[in-house]
């Protein structure tokens, strides 16, 4: 080949890179835009199917008592699974859920094709459909379930190679990001009329800041962290953690907040923070640089950071535990305690009752919770905590 002929194969190349990274610097913008316009997020998983090479993509849950696969959200596939049908495919959905935290896992990793096909819902609904093949990533994982992002793939697609699987692995930091601070932020607060009185309805300290750091608004939660000092602190109007690593690493997350979505990459997804005393918070960065986000009201802002402590919230509703897995008053009592207290002995002291009857009671709550420790008996709660201020 001529030098001339290299060149222009180079700049077709660059040319080629160029549009790539504009498109997913365009889908990762999406992807934070809709955390505060959900009605976005059709648009979204549109694309980011199109992009992975897909014909549509959804959100999925599933709880850990059972294998029952909830459809969170779904677009690009039409018609939609129908419920009978996904009862029959859920052993295959399930497989999906033990993949690890943002690392693509394919059907085909899973099962044969042909005993794929061989399934009543692959052949009444996947196969007129065209669809061979769903590539997933899970989200989130916690004591009490797992969200996983998905999408199909037609015939026409191929099964997942490796570029199918490196753009999984790019989008999947941004959806969990996004997913964990629509868990925290309730997106209809950017809309609100009065932001900064919303704002201070969370229990979750919001604090945010320009690329440098400096505080541009804090709400009533951030405000009682900063004031205590523990974790986080003004300096002159610029927000500095307390350790020294984790300042580093939120001064990096602004710095990149402000060169845009794409720029902060997996940085921020959880920037741990330790008090003093070992109590244990967690921070998760949003980068507000889109038009979208600072149309809502955050024009002075580059990235908002939610700052949450990792010790089960007072607010979690016990009513609501209690119905969700049909505890009785007594296993309920215990649950709490075991929650505020820790060991055994000393729940059984406090409730004036024997440790074997503790014992029997936190067997139960093992059994109708699906926990198989102490310590996820203590997550479940912090995963029912209300994101409001009490």
């Amino acid at each position: 080949m001529s030098s001339a002929s290299q060149s222009v194969s180079k700049l077709s190349a660059t040319a080629d890179n160029n549009r790539e990274r504009e498109s997913l610097n365009e889908l990762i913008s999406l992807v934070y835009d809709s955390v505060f316009d959900q009605s976005r997020w059709e648009n979204a998983f549109v694309k980011i199917a199109h992009y992975v090479g897909g014909t549509g993509a959804g959100l999925f849950a599933k709880d850990h008592e059972s294998d029952h696969v909830r459809i969170l959200r779904l677009f690009g596939v039409v018609p939609p699974l129908p419920g009978a049908l996904l009862a029959q495919l859920c052993p295959a959905l399930v497989r999906h859920f033990l993949g690890e935290r943002e690392q693509p896992l394919a059907t085909s990793d899973l099962m044969p094709f042909d005993q794929l096909t061989s399934t009543e819902s692959y052949r009444k609904w996947a196969a007129p459909l065209g669809l061979i093949e769903f590539v997933s990533v899970v989200l989130d994982k916690s004591a009490i379930g797992a969200t996983m992002f998905g999408v199909y793939r037609h015939k026409q697609d191929g099964f997942a190679d490796d570029d199918v699987r490196g753009r999984m692995r790019l989008l999947a930091p941004h959806l969990r990001r996004a997913m964990l601070i629509i868990r925290t932020f309730n997106h209809k607060a950017a809309e609100a009329a009065t932001l900064a009185d919303t704002l201070d309805g969370l229990s979750a300290g919001l604090c945010l800041v320009d690329a440098g750091g400096r505080i541009v608004h804090v709400n009533a939660a951030a405000q009682a962290i900063l004031d205590a000092g523990d974790v986080l602190r003004a300096v002159e109007g610029k927000l500095t953690a307390r350790d020294a690593q984790a300042d580093r690493t939120l001064r990096e997350v602004f710095a990149a907040a402000g060169q845009g979505d794409e720029a902060l990459g997996a940085k921020g997804i959880a920037v741990p923070l330790t008090g003093q005393e070992g109590d244990r918070y967690v921070a998760h960065a949003l980068p507000l640089t889109s038009s979208a986000r600072q149309c809502a009201g955050l024009t002075a802002a580059m990235a908002a950071l939610f700052i949450r402590k990792t010790a089960p919230a007072a607010s979690a509703r016990p009513e609501v535990i209690g119905a969700a897995f049909k505890l009785t008053p007594t296993e309920l009592r215990v649950l709490l305690a075991i929650v505020e207290l820790g060991s055994v002995p000393e729940v059984a002291a406090a409730l004036g009752v024997a440790d074997t009857t503790v014992r029997t009671h936190v067997g139960r709550l093992f059994e109708k919770t699906g926990a198989r420790r102490q310590a996820d008996l203590v997550k479940l709660v912090t995963g029912y905590a209300t994101p409001l201020a009490g």
